[in-house]
């Protein structure tokens, strides 16, 4: 089975850039995997970050959306109990007007943010995520699936009515969101990259045996993973040392910009700390292309996912490029594209 490859951005904020250019970083990176072949490009959601800048991905989606030809853009995710279900149907009706059969509806229960940020969005913050397979069922009803019968706004009609839908996926790091993701019968893709694969296997293992075919679809599971390619190993490995230092400060509570490898190589750590960073290192797919090719390659049939979505959150942004358009030639994407077409 071909493996397809998408990219998950989250907008990284770096050491010593501001958000605008997280978001034009996103916006560029977007245009050359689209010409690179990659099969989806996928924009998270954060608030009140100072790590990541993407706080609206429809936003974003759309700026993508008419800047690029082929690739699918969708967010990873939308988290839904911030939100009406109707708002939400309505954004991505007008997204498909704009790049019919292009548009991918990802999303995620978490709040994506601090419990005080949730609340600012949503007063029913506390209960909201209690409610979260009725407001799918809802979402989906106003997508095109219909809404029962008896619900209070059956007669509500989302607007622009348009003849095709997003593709809608199911997001999670838990047995939760595959639990939903199979009832619904939606794709779904684990956040590999938030548990190092902690519960993974497990996770998906219970999608596809709960699996429900309710739209002639197959169940289709992916992963989002970080990866990152460069011409040498060290040089791949001085840009995974801010990754590294990132989990590191994430893991302690603090969410600061991106640092550099310099900044990276400069930290204090403790003996625990260098001895976590080293696990760290023997997991990360990182190196040459090839090597991450044939890492990328083997965890896909270990878990027997059909899809790979690569993060690549680093600092120097024509090194993010370089990995882009390295992982792109070595599985070929470009030479795929007229027979994908």
């Amino acid at each position: 089975m071909t493996l397809a490859l998408s990219i998950l951005d989250q907008s990284t904020i770096a050491s010593g850039r501001d958000a605008a250019m997280a978001i034009q970083e996103s916006l560029a990176v977007a245009q050359l995997a689209d010409r690179l072949g990659y099969a989806r490009y996928w924009l998270a959601e954060h608030h009140n970050s100072q790590s990541h800048a993407g706080s609206a991905p429809e936003i974003l989606i759309a700026a993508i959306a008419a800047t690029t030809r082929r690739i699918r853009i969708g967010s990873a995710g939308v988290m839904l109990p911030h939100y009406s279900a109707l708002k939400v149907a309505e954004q991505f009706r007008a997204l498909e007007a704009v790049a019919p059969g292009r548009i991918d509806l990802g999303l995620g229960r978490a709040p994506g943010s601090d419990g005080r940020t949730a609340h600012a969005l949503n007063p029913q913050a506390a209960t909201a995520s209690d409610q979260f397979p009725t407001q799918l069922r809802d979402l989906l009803g106003w997508l095109g699936d219909g809404l029962p019968e008896q619900h209070p706004f059956r007669a509500v009609r989302a607007s622009p009515e348009v003849p095709t839908r997003p593709e809608v996926w199911m997001l999670g790091s838990s047995d939760y969101g595959a639990q939903i993701a199979a009832y619904f019968g939606l794709p779904f893709c684990f956040a590999y990259f938030i548990t190092d694969g902690q519960g993974c296997a497990e996770a998906l293992n219970i999608y596809r045996e709960g699996f429900r075919d309710v739209r002639g679809e197959p169940a289709h599971a992916a992963i989002g993973i970080y990866a990152l390619a460069a011409d040498t190993v060290e040089e791949a490995e001085r840009h995974f040392s801010s990754r590294a230092l990132s989990r590191l400060l994430r893991d302690r509570g603090f969410y600061p910009p991106l640092p550099t490898p310099d900044e990276a190589a400069a930290y204090p750590y403790s003996e625990a700390e260098k001895a976590k960073v080293a696990r760290m290192r023997e997991r990360a797919i990182i190196g040459t292309s090839e090597m991450v090719k044939a890492r990328l390659i083997a965890l896909a049939a270990e878990l027997g996912v059909q899809e790979v979505a690569i993060l690549t959150p680093c600092h120097d942004s024509a090194a993010r490029a370089r990995s882009v358009t390295l992982i792109a030639e070595a599985f070929g994407l470009a030479e795929a594209m007229p027979a994908a077409a």
